[in-house]
């Protein structure tokens, strides 16, 4: 650090710390939760460290210093990460007769506990989903309601028996010939799936809704809480959603269909769950994602926890992701083709 004033020098320690955390994220989708469930938690600041380190690299670059050079090995060396957080490919969708298109949506119970102000949350999201007209729609968070119907679909549901009869759902256009749950224990949380038939050919669609950590994440809120603390409940949180995908796991290997995996993860891409649950298959984001790809309403920096999974026997013809305020997630949809 010769040359460097004080300020500057500070400046590089700090720079430092956020390569290497950032190099060390790297190896991240690659240890189980149960072996070092403390450092999975790393895993929901990536977003954060590839902005800071970016940064970092334009500061230094302006400056004419060679300490840029730290910063851009780091982002070079995760090229992928850095990626996957921004793409930079069209979001119009390319056209083929053959497509369809899958919808994945956390609606949030509808709103019926008023997080939002709207009293037409409900009706709100029915009509957008009716305007955007998806082959396959996948909703976690759902909430019965007799005043939510969709016309020309079938429906497979799985809620809960309690006063708040809420759960997974799958509509689909296309026939359904099989369907099914995939229980998950000491949780109100599952994957469902149906089997539906396009064409000559049979198509497995799986929901997942993996453990959430249930952190409010308010300012106010996030201050009552220690770091510690924090940290410890989403360990245990990546805990529960590793034994929930090695369940899902085991029953998608024994599925004999082409499968398409949609849902909300509470996990993002830089994780062990992510990487387990995608495998061999495509991340429809990735392929043909725009922007940030932000699928939850977090304050701090864009984060992806939805996902939209495609075998390789798919062609991923687009991707889009909707700028919908009406839960604190955002309604993402993909364009699929069957080779």
């Amino acid at each position: 650090m010769k040359g460097l004033k004080r300020f500057d020098k500070i400046i590089f320690f700090v720079n430092t710390l956020a390569a290497f955390l950032l190099l060390l994220s790297y190896i991240l989708p690659y240890i189980p939760p149960k072996s070092f469930s403390f450092l999975s938690v790393l895993s929901l600041g990536v977003p954060l460290l590839i902005i800071i380190n970016v940064l970092f690299f334009l500061y230094w670059l302006f400056k004419v210093k060679k300490q840029l050079l730290l910063s851009l090995v780091a982002l070079l060396l995760g090229f992928t990460y850095v990626t996957s957080l921004y793409k930079f490919t069209g979001s119009k969708a390319i056209e083929d007769a053959s497509n369809f298109s899958v919808m994945n949506y956390n609606v949030r119970l509808f709103n019926l506990f008023d997080w939002l102000p709207s009293s037409t949350v409900e009706t709100d999201i029915l009509n957008f989903i009716k305007q955007e007209n998806p082959s396959v729609l996948s909703l976690q968070e759902y909430h019965r309601s007799d005043t939510f119907k969709l016309e020309g679909y079938y429906k497979y549901e799985n809620v809960s028996d309690g006063k708040v009869k809420s759960g997974q759902a799958i509509f689909s256009k296309y026939p359904i010939v099989n369907s099914g749950s995939i229980e998950f224990n000491n949780t109100s949380n599952n994957a469902i799936f149906i089997d539906v038939v396009k064409g000559a050919d049979t198509i497995r669609i799986y929901n997942l809704h993996l453990q959430s950590s249930k952190i409010n994440t308010e300012v106010s809120e996030l201050k009552k809480e220690t770091s510690e603390k924090l940290a410890q409940q989403v360990g245990d949180t990546f805990k529960m959603q590793q034994d929930q995908a090695e369940l899902f796991l085991l029953h998608r290997d024994r599925s004999p269909y082409k499968s398409i995996i949609s849902g909300d993860f509470n996990n993002t891409a830089y994780s062990y769950i992510y990487n387990k649950i995608k495998g061999k298959s495509q991340d429809a984001f990735d392929v043909a994602g725009n922007g940030f790809g932000r699928t939850y309403d977090f304050k701090f920096f864009p984060i992806r926890i939805d996902f939209i999974f495609a075998d390789l026997d798919f062609t991923v013809n687009g991707f889009k992701t909707y700028d919908v305020k009406l839960s604190d997630h955002y309604p993402i949809k993909a364009t699929l083709k069957l080779h």
